[in-house]
Order: C-alpha cells, then structure tokens, then sequence
C-alpha cells in the first residue's frame, strides 16, 4: 500500500515570527494553498491511495471558510484516494469546529477523540484525536482486530518528551508504540521531522509541511510511504514542497570597520529568493550595532531578523587587572554582570562599558 502523510500545516496562522509584516504573512498564507495544491497534484500524478493528515491542519482561532472550501475542494479533486485527517491541538474536534460544521467531501474521514478503526481491503486504519485544546492519552493499550492485515494508527501527540507542559498533548513513548504492533503510526505535533533515523522506523513525524518560524529551518515537506501487504516491509522518502523556508547565516564583524561598511557587505551578499534569513552577528565589533536600523537599510526583503552576537572591543577581564580609572571601571562593571538577573541585562552592562570604554579613551 502506498500513502502520503502529512502534519502541522496550520492553515490561516497569523505567522507571528513576521511580526506586523501583513504582507509577507499574507504571502506565506497564500503559500500553504500553493503546498497543498502541490501534495494533492502529487498524489494524482503517482495515484496514491491513501492520504493521511495527522493533525493541525488548520488553526482553528483564525481559520475561514474560504479556507475550508479551498481545501475541500482539492480533495475533490482526488476521489479515488481515501483521505484520513485526526484532529490536533490547533484544530480540535470541538462543537463549532469545521471537523463538526462543515460538510467534507465524500472520500475525507475525520477521527475523533474516539478510537476508531476504519477497515479497507487488506488494510485497517484506526485514529483518533482532540476534543479540545489539551488531552491526556486514554488510548496506552490499543488492540489490533487483525494482524494478517496492514495497520496503520494515526494521532497527535508529544513521543518521548519528558517535559511537563507536554504531558497534556496526547503524551506517547515509542516502547508502548511499538509494543502495539503497528505497520507505520503516523504522527503530528512535533515540528521536526523524523523518519529513517533508524533502520526499518514505523513510528514517523513528516515535520510541518511549511515552516512557522525560525524554530523550523531547513526543507520541509511531506513523507511518501510504501508498504508491501504480504511481507510488511517498509520504505519512506522525503518530498520537499517549493515554499519558502527559514534560515539563518553567520557574518563575522571581526574586519568591519562601520555600520556604513556592515550595510555594503550584507548588500553584496548573494542571498536565495526562496528563503527568509535570520542574520548572526559574530565575531568583535568595531561600532555600535543597531539591528532596527540594519534591517532598514540593507536592501535585501527577504532578510527578517538581524541578531547580534557579537563580543566587545575590550578584554574587560584584562582591563580590570589594570590600577587605573579605567580598570576601577572595568572591575565594577564585571561585578554587576554576576549580579545580572539575566542575559540581556549582561549584555546591557557590557555595552555600558564599551560606550564608556569608547569616552576614556578620547
């Protein structure tokens, strides 16, 4: 059997990493139609059976009809592929709920919070998903009806986080998983992708299907999935989607003499239109770094945070050992980095000394 799973588009997301930008939020929106525009033409293109969804496809505090209808109608346009979506944490089964409100397609079927198992030829699907923003798991010891057939489970959850604010987010382990027998368990929720890691892996996250923020760098896309119904082997690929996605790009200052000079550089740089960047500035800097005033001024649209991680033009460690004024200085400055409640009032305090640094030695 052959299958595409997907997760986390969150379709209408407000897409906070761009902050006021409407219209690179817009884009990114008109992005996810485009994403979904190109799974549902792929798996027309390869006749792909099975379509899996695993949760948070939509954003259910933002999301409209229009929306709904455009989705809907791209599942028309694949009849022949039987489409299994479970409600998520973004996209809950709840009473106004589109899952609930809406009328889907013929070929779509939408779990609940109540385990279910859907029998086709040679293959038995069973899924189940939120009912509100938050659920524990009730479903630790599920019990496959036919082992002759390939089983697929489909949820959304957290596997293997030991954190307490994921426990009430459907908390599962891969030892209990794999204990319940599953041909391929088809997960969403976690951002990251993960199949392949390990030889013959079942248990599989696709990853979001666009990138979100900056916490999401890299390709992403959906998985393909094969598995042969008499030996229940298993191959899985990759296929990355044609949206933008986030990246970040080092840019030591070490030689940069200006902010003049820094701007030059950043402009002369050979940037990739299908990616949005997070600029890292290392190394030591020269002159006072003001990174709203950068992102005003360099050319490049498609850079969206300048971030500075440089170090100070003085060794205060060095300075403080000096019996001087400016080694008093240096001394008391590094006391109250140790008394700092945090990173960015350090910082604060390091840049205090390299502007007073900047005067003692005029």
């Amino acid at each position: 059997m052959r299958f595409i799973h997907m997760a986390d588009m969150h379709f209408d997301s407000p897409f906070a990493t761009l902050g006021q930008n409407e219209v690179l939020s817009q884009e990114r929106r008109l992005e996810q139609r485009k994403v979904m525009k190109e799974i549902v033409e792929y798996i027309k293109k390869e006749d792909i059976p099975y379509f899996f969804i695993a949760g948070d496809l939509y954003e259910q505090d933002y999301i409209r009809k229009s929306t709904i209808e455009y989705i809907n109608g791209l599942f028309k346009e694949i009849e022949n592929t039987k489409i299994f979506i479970v409600p998520g944490n973004h996209d809950p089964y709840i009473k106004n709920s589109f899952y609930k409100q809406y009328k889907w397609n013929d070929n779509v079927h939408i779990f609940t919070n109540k385990l279910e198992c859907i029998k086709c030829e040679n293959i038995d699907i069973y899924g189940y998903g939120f009912n509100d923003f938050y659920m524990k798991n009730e479903y630790e010891n599920i019990e496959i009806e036919d082992n002759n057939k390939v089983n697929i489970l489909i949820t959304h959850g957290s596997l293997d986080n030991g954190k307490d604010e994921n426990k009430e987010y459907n908390p599962l382990t891969s030892k209990k998983l794999k204990s319940l027998g599953f041909d391929y368990i088809a997960l969403g929720h976690i951002h990251k992708k993960s199949y392949n890691d390990y030889e013959g892996q079942r248990i599989v996250y696709p990853g979001s299907t666009i990138s979100l923020g900056f916490d999401e760098l890299g390709a992403r896309g959906f998985i393909e999935g094969n598995i042969d119904e008499k030996t229940k082997e298993i191959s899985l690929k990759f296929i990355e989607t044609s949206a933008k996605t986030f990246e970040e790009t080092n840019l030591d200052v070490t030689d940069i003499e200006s902010w003049e000079h820094e701007i030059d550089k950043i402009n002369n740089t050979k940037f990739d239109n299908n990616k949005y960047y997070k600029i890292i500035l290392t190394g030591k800097r020269k002159f006072e770094i003001n990174e709203s005033k950068i992102l005003e001024l360099i050319n490049e649209k498609n850079i969206l945070r300048i971030r500075n991680h440089t170090d100070i033009k003085y060794n205060i460690e060095d300075i403080a050992m000096q019996n001087s004024l400016k080694g008093l200085f240096a001394k008391r400055i590094l006391e109250m980095t140790k008394e700092a409640e945090s990173e960015e009032k350090t910082e604060q305090l390091l840049e205090a000394f390299e502007i007073g640094m900047d005067i003692l030695n005029k």
